[in-house]
């Protein structure tokens, strides 16, 4: 029931070509980026951007193809010899050689690859020239000149080119980060604990690392996944706490008279987010005695994990060398109530994006009672009423206009199935891979509820100079 992909975005595109309903898990491309402030130690940035650049010819999806160089650090001699240096000097023979740095490329007539290491655009120029030296084997080039909005800004090349861009200042180097359809890895180098902890709170990738390379993630430590078009589907990163989460469907126990469970267990008002709290008095009363029991146990489980896991950073690994930290950023959502959508579904699902701080933008097919339209109205849910034909030609346009990383909740009647929900919602989009599409049955279950809610970022900060201990972090994760 679902197809599991690491490839290219194209790739992803062209499955869903062939199925529309294709229930596509994809880690895909990515144009990864490492920034270098002035403050940065230059030796340690230098080494870490050519292995990010050059290990595996280039050809990983989480490396380094830009460089960008803040300030005085576009001007630095010295980053720009020992770039050059380091790079002229890595090895480039085949696997039988063990001493080799830099392999052949996988395809060596791949048409794109091969306009990366060949074509240079506007303004652009070689300071290392790559070289073709036979049998899928390159010499890295690096390029200069490279400018926000230019074709080797914004296209992924998989093979071992490296352009560099230069900026005056941090947060230019963040917008031209940002700038771009991909949002798998991004590093940054720098000493200064402010400048950290600006590109902490701005920058749109799913892994990040700070002083140290930006590749080679490993399991539980530094989960792996992206954001935008770097993540297809309804899928969490690999070798995280949610995985597995995607491969199935979550469903209502058999059993849901539990009535007693929660009752009187809980003081809603300090449990719940205000918020949270008034959409639940909202509804509560117009409930029998089972629903308004699941729902109020829904709030409080999301509650509790949201204390326990979501809303908090997490560094499960306690290495002394390296922070590693797990944490959750709001994204955007459109949840979309069909007609004879049960009220306490609505609650329960608005209520999650609510409690993950996302801005939810709610379609409905039918009017809402003015109790419930006022909390969302104060909870912030921008609320649309659409008739069917309405809604469904705003989803079209939504997929056709390739908003990157949409995420929408559909829910409906009881009685109607999600594989339904699903295939309906995949033939409004046609398929589109922008479109992350979340039809199953509302649960109590707190991860599926808050998890279309949450981006999933994994920060890794190297905790340690030349052996000595120096946490940059302190404070900020």
């Amino acid at each position: 029931d679902r197809v599991v992909l690491t490839g290219s975005y194209d790739t992803a595109r062209l499955f869903r070509s062939w199925r529309p309903d294709m229930r596509l898990l994809g880690e895909t491309s990515g144009k990864n980026a490492l920034i270098v402030t002035p403050s940065a130690d230059p030796d340690l940035a230098v080494r870490d951007v050519v292995s990010s650049a050059f290990a595996h010819a280039g050809q990983k999806c989480s490396a380094s193809s830009l460089l960008i160089l803040v300030g005085s650090a576009g001007a630095s001699e010295r980053i720009a010899r020992q770039l050059v240096d380091a790079t002229s000097s890595l090895r480039v023979r085949g696997p039988e050689h063990l001493d080799s740095q830099v392999g052949p490329v996988v395809v060596p007539d791949d048409e794109k690859a091969l306009q990366g290491l060949t074509t240079l655009g506007a303004g652009e120029h070689w300071v290392l020239t790559p070289r073709n030296l036979g049998g899928g084997l390159w010499r890295p080039g690096i390029r200069a000149g490279v400018v926000p909005g230019s074709e080797f800004h914004l296209t992924e090349y998989f093979a071992p080119v490296l352009g560099v861009m230069r900026v005056e200042t941090l947060q230019e180097a963040i917008d031209a980060v940002n700038a771009v359809d991909y949002g798998l890895t991004s590093g940054l180098h720098t000493l200064d604990a402010d400048e950290l902890a600006v590109w902490l709170d701005s920058v749109e990738a799913g892994n990040l690392y700070v002083n140290r390379g930006i590749t080679g993630a490993i399991v539980r430590r530094q989960p792996f996944g992206g954001w935008k078009r770097s993540a297809i589907g309804s899928t969490t990163k690999a070798g995280g706490p949610s995985y597995l989460l995607g491969l199935g469907e979550v469903v209502p126990a058999a059993d849901r008279n539990h009535e007693d469970a929660y009752e009187g267990h809980h003081d809603l008002a300090a449990t719940l987010d205000a918020r949270v709290s008034a959409l639940y008095d909202a509804v509560r009363t117009h409930l029998d005695r089972r629903d308004m029991t699941e729902l109020r146990r829904a709030l409080v489980a999301d509650a509790e994990a949201w204390e326990a896991q979501y809303g908090a950073s997490r560094d499960v690994t306690g290495l002394a060398c390296e922070r590693n930290v797990l944490r959750y950023r709001p994204t955007p959502v459109v949840v979309r109530a069909a007609g004879g959508t049960h009220p306490a579904d609505l609650v329960r699902v608005v209520a999650a994006g609510v409690r993950a701080g996302a801005f939810v933008s709610l379609s409905v097919a039918e009017e809402l009672p003015a109790e419930l339209a006022s909390a969302l109205a104060a909870a912030d849910v921008d609320v649309d009423v659409e008739a069917p034909g309405v809604w469904s030609a705003r989803l079209a346009d939504l997929a056709a206009s390739e908003a990157l990383g949409l995420r929408v909740r559909v829910l409906g009647p009881r009685e109607e199935t999600a594989v339904s929900r699903w295939r309906e919602a995949s033939r409004l989009t046609g398929g589109s891979p922008d479109v992350a599409l979340y039809t199953g049955p509302v649960t109590t279950c707190p991860h599926t509820e808050l998890l279309p809610f949450l981006h999933e970022q994994a920060v890794a900060v190297t905790s340690h100079r030349f052996g000595t201990p120096f946490n940059l972090a302190e404070g900020l994760l």
